[in-house]
C-alpha cells in the first residue's frame, strides 16, 4: 500500500460501508474508540448526514484497494456558541498506519479549519493511545484536559485526554 502521494476528498454515501469497516476494525484493540461492539452502517447514517462539507466535512483517502483512512470534523457540545470549535477524528486502515497518512490528514484539517469558520480543534484520545497522542502533540496540540478513568474497557478503567489547538 503506497501512501506517498496523498489526496483526500469529501466522503459520499457510497463510502459509508468502508468508513464503518475501518471504524469497526479499531474496536477490538480498545485503543481508539469507546464502542465495544461493531456498529452498523445504518446506525451511522445520522452521523454521516451531520457531516456537511461547508461546516463539518468528512474526508476519505483512498488508494487502489479502496478507502484507507478518513477524518471527520464533528460538533463540540452541540450548542451554537461552540460552533467555532470542532472535534477531529482520524481513523486509518490497519495497513495504512505508521506511513504518514494520519500526519497528512491532520495537517490538511488544520489548514482547512479557517475556511469552515473553526478556530479551535480538539482531539479526544484515550490516555493509552500513544500513537494518536504523539500525532496530535507533533502538531502542537496541547493537553487541555485529563479525565481520569472515565471509560471502562474490558474491566479496565481508562483515561480520556482532550487535546486542543487554537488555529486563529
Amino acid at each position: 500500500m503506497s501512501i506517498s502521494h496523498q489526496t483526500h476528498r469529501i466522503a459520499v454515501l457510497q463510502d459509508l460501508p468502508e468508513i464503518v469497516a475501518i471504524y469497526n476494525s479499531t474496536i477490538a484493540s480498545r485503543q481508539v474508540t469507546a464502542d465495544t461492539e461493531p456498529v452498523s452502517v445504518d446506525s451511522r447514517l445520522p452521523w454521516f448526514y451531520e457531516h456537511t462539507p461547508d461546516v463539518r466535512p468528512l474526508w476519505v483517502v483512498e488508494d487502489e484497494t479502496g478507502i484507507i483512512g478518513w477524518l471527520s470534523f464533528s460538533n463540540f457540545y452541540g450548542r451554537p456558541a461552540y460552533s467555532g470549535t470542532a472535534e477531529l477524528s482520524v481513523y486509518l486502515h490497519e495497513n495504512a498506519r505508521g506511513k504518514g497518512l494520519g500526519r497528512y490528514l491532520l495537517s490538511q484539517a488544520i489548514a482547512h479549519a479557517p475556511q469552515i469558520k473553526v478556530h479551535t480543534l480538539l482531539g479526544f484520545i484515550f490516555g493509552h493511545n500513544t500513537p494518536s497522542m504523539n500525532l496530535f502533540a507533533s502538531f502542537n496540540f496541547e493537553i487541555w484536559a485529563n479525565m481520569p478513568r472515565v471509560a471502562t474497557l474490558d474491566g479496565i478503567e481508562r483515561d480520556l485526554i482532550i487535546f486542543g489547538k487554537r488555529i486563529s
